[in-house]
């Protein structure tokens, strides 16, 4: 997510941390970007959700989505 705003940090860690809440999804960030598992369908209607409540509350944003399906999450 780019949020094309001075303030874009907030916004950024505003959608990730509504992600976070849902229990059926794993969510690890690093410096880079922001990696979550979990069931496509659901992980998608979640990434839907939040896209839309991001755009309503900024100007304009760019999303940047690579999707691998079947891919396990690395050890923690």
């Amino acid at each position: 997510m780019y949020p094309l705003v001075v303030d874009y940090r907030t916004r950024i860690r505003a959608f990730i941390d509504r992600i976070k809440v849902d229990p059926a999804l794993i969510v690890r960030t690093n410096s880079l970007s922001t990696q979550l598992w979990g069931e496509l369908d659901h992980l998608m209607q979640v990434l839907t959700r939040e896209m839309a409540t991001s755009a309503e509350d900024g100007p304009q944003l760019v999303f940047v989505l690579k999707v691998l399906p079947g891919a396990a999450p690395p050890p923690t």
